[in-house]
Order: structure tokens, then sequence, then C-alpha cells
């Protein structure tokens, strides 16, 4: 599948925003933590990753009721979904001046419907890579891979679900406010788009 920018201008995917803050100071220190201990640009987005999708549990698998939807309130409480995390990993990309887009996937859902799930796409070798950052559980086992897609799922067409072929600067609007009109997850739940 071909990835299409929304817009042609690479610096909107290292701009900072209400929910990709990157220049919060969580962030700023989280990265810089990160970056420390990285010999390379490749290495540390491979850290970052790995922190947001083991250190960072999905608020489901978890319990944890809370919504979290600003990078730096999901870095400062350890909590998100999949868009919360997409939007950490995110920040914690562009903080160290890393292309990131953010991308969506329609799944199917437990209940016999449809979700849009969250993804981040970062920018290596005049490419965009796709990443997972939800977190691996029995049955998901995603990977950061500059080498072919190491997603947590692959959408079945059959079943109707879709890889959008679009990649955002910023949260897509159905998402952003889902999580914004959610007091709590279980309230989230019921409420996520089911298509963009």
């Amino acid at each position: 599948m071909e990835l299409i920018q929304d817009t042609a201008d690479l610096s909107a995917y290292l701009a900072a925003d209400d929910v990709i803050d990157h220049h919060h100071p969580v962030v700023r220190e989280t990265a810089a933590r990160l970056a420390a201990e990285a010999s390379d640009s490749y290495d540390y987005a491979r850290a970052a990753y790995e922190f947001v999708r083991d250190a960072i549990p999905h608020s489901q698998d978890s319990g944890d009721l809370r919504v979290t939807w600003r990078a730096s309130d999901v870095l400062a409480l350890g909590t998100g979904i999949c868009y919360a995390k997409s939007h950490a990993l995110a920040a914690l990309l562009r903080a160290e001046d890393i292309p990131a887009a953010l991308c969506y996937q329609r799944l199917g859902d437990d209940e016999g419907g449809h979700a849009v799930h969250g993804l981040v796409a970062v920018r290596f070798r005049g490419a965009w890579h796709r990443q997972d950052p939800r977190g691996n559980k029995p049955g998901v086992d995603a990977r950061f891979s500059l080498d072919g897609e190491r997603l947590a799922w692959t959408p079945d067409p059959a079943s109707h679900e879709v890889d959008y072929p679009l990649l955002y600067a910023a949260p897509h609007p159905a998402v952003l406010a889902a999580l914004r009109a959610a007091p709590d997850r279980p309230h989230l739940w019921r409420t996520l788009p089911d298509r963009l």
C-alpha cells in the first residue's frame, strides 16, 4: 500500500500542537532520557517505540478507566488507548526531529462491528514506515521495523476492514472528538469512530 501524506509540507510532521505537545517538559524529559542511551536516530526511534509500546499499558488491557489524549498526559499518567499511545510516540519522535505521522486502520471489534485503530508512521531513508505502539498481548506481537510491517493486525478486506493510506500531521477530527468527549474509557468504547 502506498502511504500518502495529507500535506506535502514535511515540516508539518515535526510540528507541536495541543495534542502532540512535544514542547512539554514531560515529553522533553522522556525524550532526553531515551536519547541519552541511543547511538543514532534509528536507535532512538526504536527505543521510543518500545518505551511507548511496553512501558505505557493500553488502558483496556490494564483496566484503567482514565481517558488520555494529549501526549504529555499519556506519558505522565502512564495510560492510553491506541490513539493516545500513538500521540505519545509521535511527540517523542518529533521531539528529536524525526518526522512522525498518525495513520489509521478500520478493524472488526469484539461485538460484530468495526472500530478505527490508531498507528504511527515514521520517516526514515526517504520513506514512511508504519508502527503500532498499541502494546503486545497474547495474539499481538507488534515490532519496530523499517523492513516490512510488523503491526498488531492486518486488515481483512472480506470483513470490511481497511488500511487507510493517508498520513495525518494532526489527529483525525473524529478520533480527537471521541477522546475529548469521553468521561471514561467505557464511554469512549461506545463512541469510538467506526470509519474515517
